[in-house]
């Protein structure tokens, strides 16, 4: 047995050959449809990109909750009773929750969003500053460009010391010259730089970040008279936990703790990335099953077409087909013959779309590269796992669409073949 049979390889492109136009016509459904699915998906991809790289730092199950005042009398407490967190309410927290892999204490200068006074000789600049813990880069990750972040040891030793972004760097620093283990002055107290990073992610949320300086919370809590208060809670939900159910749980607890009515709504507050993060995929996800949707319609168009132009192609070739089959071509050699050509139109015409689709987002991908900034659009792209989905999905079609050329070329008598005038 041959490995490579030149006279079948012949068959398939007399396919084409015998009219190329009609071959041409027939075959652009397949090509335009999988060139649609291509483009759709990874524009598709190129949107969710761009909405990920704004979402920036948070992590996709992180979650962050806040004492307020409650809204309902409790307990002999009255209404519009002011609520609190400490540290001890954290590790009560921590031993109790079910939903919750990390809680991280936090606090801020000034409040959320409260910028401060921080000096550096003759430099000055008003940044966010922040208290927290060692486990905090775990719920808000970027990268150390030098240094360090904060260790446990600093925490235990109250020491004063600072991880600065890369703003505050710029700002505070001259060019060239290395922050590490340089004085800044925080509201009249001094810290000594340990660190420097950079936000992970791009965008409006990125470069407020940049701007920001942690400092250890116990230190905080000295130098700032704060004591061991907590302003708000930074979390990590466990893995393949509800968002909606960690969060309604998580108040749940502290509403426990903190003697408020089980179904205060306003006495916590809370917000959650996890569930935006949920959102999101469910949108991108519908997104791209509709697009697969519509792609995958104008390829069985496409398919169709292929069908047709086989079953014109075999009418025409009648007497071919009875000639073969006299001379004791098998069913099995006609059903390779007639399936060969079905998946070789199809495949060829399904290729060509997919290179142009690829080239297409490859290029588009460039262009968007050089013009810079490009909002909530970035990197069009599809994966291999999608590229090989949609090529088992056009081997299936081309695998149905020779079921009725090879259906009405079995139906052949030779006899009444040889008769025909085709």
């Amino acid at each position: 047995m041959r490995a490579f049979d030149p006279d079948r390889l012949i068959e398939l492109v007399q396919v084409i050959v015998r009219n190329p136009m009609r071959a041409f016509l027939s075959s652009l459904g397949v090509g335009w449809g999988l060139f649609m699915i291509i483009i759709t998906v990874g524009s598709a991809r190129g949107l969710e990109n761009g909405v990920r790289a704004d979402m920036g730092n948070d992590v996709a199950n992180s979650m962050f909750m806040w004492a307020q005042s409650t809204s309902k009398p409790y307990k002999g407490f009255q209404r519009g009773r002011s609520l609190e967190l400490n540290l001890a309410d954290v590790a009560w927290l921590e031993e109790n929750t079910q939903h919750l892999d990390l809680v991280v204490p936090e606090i801020q200068l000034g409040g959320y969003r409260g910028s401060n006074n921080v000096t550096r000789a003759a430099h000055t600049g008003a940044f966010d500053v922040h208290g927290v813990d060692e486990n905090y880069p775990q719920v808000n990750p970027f990268r150390i460009t030098r240094g360090r972040f904060l260790n446990p040891g600093d925490l235990n030793a109250q020491r004063k010391v600072c991880v600065i972004g890369s703003r505050v760097e710029t700002v505070l620093f001259d060019k060239g010259e290395d922050p590490l283990g340089e004085m800044i002055q925080i509201q009249g107290v001094l810290f000594r730089v340990v660190g420097v990073y950079k936000p992970k992610g791009t965008g409006e949320d990125a470069e407020n970040e940049a701007e920001s300086i942690y400092i250890p919370f116990t230190t905080f809590g000295k130098a700032f008279q704060t004591g061991d208060r907590v302003e708000w809670l930074s979390v990590l939900i466990r893995p393949n936990v509800d968002a909606a159910e960690a969060e309604q749980a998580t108040k749940d607890l502290l509403l426990l703790r903190l003697n408020a009515h089980p179904d205060d709504k306003r006495a916590i507050g809370g917000w959650s990335m996890a569930e935006e993060f949920q959102q999101v995929e469910s949108v991108f996800g519908a997104m791209r099953l509709v697009s697969l949707l519509f792609g995958a319609l104008a390829l069985l168009a496409g398919v169709i077409g292929i069908t047709n132009i086989m079953l014109i192609s075999i009418k025409e070739r009648t007497k071919e087909l009875g000639i073969r089959r006299s001379l004791g071509a098998t069913p099995q050699r006609i059903i390779q013959q007639i399936l060969g050509e079905t998946l070789f139109l199809t495949i060829l015409a399904g290729l060509c779309g997919l290179i142009l689709g690829v080239g297409l987002l490859e290029l588009l991908d460039g262009f968007i590269e050089d013009g810079g900034d490009a909002g909530v659009f970035r990197h069009p792209e599809i994966d291999l796992k999608t590229v090989l989905n949609v090529l088992i999905i056009l081997l299936g079609m081309a695998l149905l669409a020779g079921i009725l050329p090879t259906l009405r070329a079995l139906s052949i008598r030779p006899v009444v073949a040889l008769r025909s005038e085709g």
